[in-house]
């Protein structure tokens, strides 16, 4: 418990600092001379670029456990917003958020592994699960606010320098505080050793493999849906408070989120029923923003928020369930690939297609596409399988 502790302490420092650039990025690109077609590859390139810092920390967490990637994902990322302060082109600004999207790729697989190799119950896994979320959630409420604030009171450069050492500081803490990996852990089985594992799960029919694939399309539709978000939200808010305004929108969506995640009771359910309708009422939510503008946007908002407070628990309790022995860096390694997929397809999509259709539409065409598409068998198939590996042998 103790490790989940500083771990949840790190893991909000890194948010807030994280999420409090969002409000500030779009802004901070216009006043470059950015369009809103060269924001939208901006913002897609720092998820595209994730995807190698995926590819190699499946395996490398795996092998060598999860500390150094967290600790080299945070002071790397900082160092980065330390250099992004001092921009004068657009075109730096888009080399910095892709060299940032590399670096940040390690930190997720590694933060998630190490939470679900901290117990090997199901119960126990979902309530770690949850506790990330609500972390995240708690930093993201107060950060895009702060960012606002901060850039008001130090305008853009001493926001990023801030940020940036914020990031560096949590990275030394995590340094001397997440513990060290097992040696006895990360050593492979001998080949006598590896005949004599009882109780082993069945191998999965090629229908179950199929199955367990189409989960990946779920986190790719779902970070489409969010990139749509965060690139339509800031530009549709005019006026001198623009950044303010949607600092608070960003609030309250974490807000909703928080309500939801500390609802612990949920964690019981289905992760296959809480998805389908956590994915309902985002599509409906974003329909909302596409139809109805008498309808406040605070309000939809918040209920978005609080049907992504369902969905990420129950998602990563699906994706723990994916996983096996060994395998949960790579395991999640591939969800932080689609949604990397998903956040670079979501926002250049929006600003290819701004000028023709409400990008809100886009992302709830995409939410319900991904509806359709959850297996509506094996749910419980693939859950009770968790029951039958050790977590902590990741």
């Amino acid at each position: 418990m103790k490790t989940a502790l500083w771990l949840y302490l790190f893991l909000f420092l890194a948010f807030f600092d994280l999420h409090a650039q969002y409000p500030v990025l779009t802004p901070f690109a216009i006043s470059l001379g950015a369009g809103p077609t060269f924001i939208g590859w901006m913002m897609g390139m720092y998820s595209l670029t994730h995807l190698p810092g995926n590819l190699l920390a499946g395996v490398l967490v795996d092998r060598n456990g999860s500390r150094r990637y967290i600790v080299f994902s945070l002071v790397a990322a900082g160092a980065i917003l330390l250099l992004q302060a001092h921009v004068q082109l657009p075109w730096h600004l888009l080399m910095l958020r892709a060299a940032s999207g590399f670096v940040l790729a390690f930190l997720s697989p590694a933060c998630m592994t190490l939470l679900a190799s901290l117990s090997s119950d199901a119960t126990e896994q979902g309530k770690y699960m949850s506790g990330h979320g609500i972390v995240h959630t708690l930093a993201s409420v107060v950060s895009p606010a702060a960012g606002a604030f901060i850039v008001a009171k130090a305008g853009y450069s001493g926001t990023f320098t801030t940020l940036g050492w914020l990031l560096i500081a949590t990275g030394v803490m995590a340094f001397f505080s997440v513990p060290a990996p097992s040696r006895q852990i990360l050593r492979p089985l001998s080949s006598a050793q590896s005949t004599k594992v009882p109780d082993r799960p069945s191998v999965p029919t090629k229908d179950d493999d199929l199955v367990s694939k189409r989960y990946y399309l779920l986190p790719f539709f779902i970070s489409c849906s969010q990139g749509v978000l965060f690139f339509e939200l800031p530009l549709s808010q005019t006026g001198s408070n623009s950044i303010l305004s949607t600092g608070i929108l960003l609030s309250l969506l974490s807000l909703g989120a928080l309500v939801t995640l500390s609802m612990l009771f949920l964690n019981r359910l289905s992760p296959g029923g809480r998805i389908a309708a956590a994915l309902l009422g985002m599509a409906i939510c974003f329909f909302a923003l596409a139809s109805f503008q008498s309808i406040p946007t605070a309000a939809i908002l918040f209920m978005l928020g609080a049907a992504k407070g369902v969905l990420f628990p129950a998602m990563a309790s699906l994706f723990i369930s994916l996983g096996g022995p060994g395998r949960m860096g790579r395991t999640f390694s591939m969800q932080s690939i689609a949604m990397s997929l998903g956040a670079f397809a979501g926002p250049v999509a929006a600003g290819q297609l701004r000028a023709f259709v409400s990008p809100y539409f886009i992302a709830f065409l995409l939410l319900m596409v991904a509806l359709i598409l959850l297996p509506p068998k094996n749910t419980g198939k693939l859950s009770s399988l968790n029951s039958k590996w050790n977590g902590r042998a990741a």
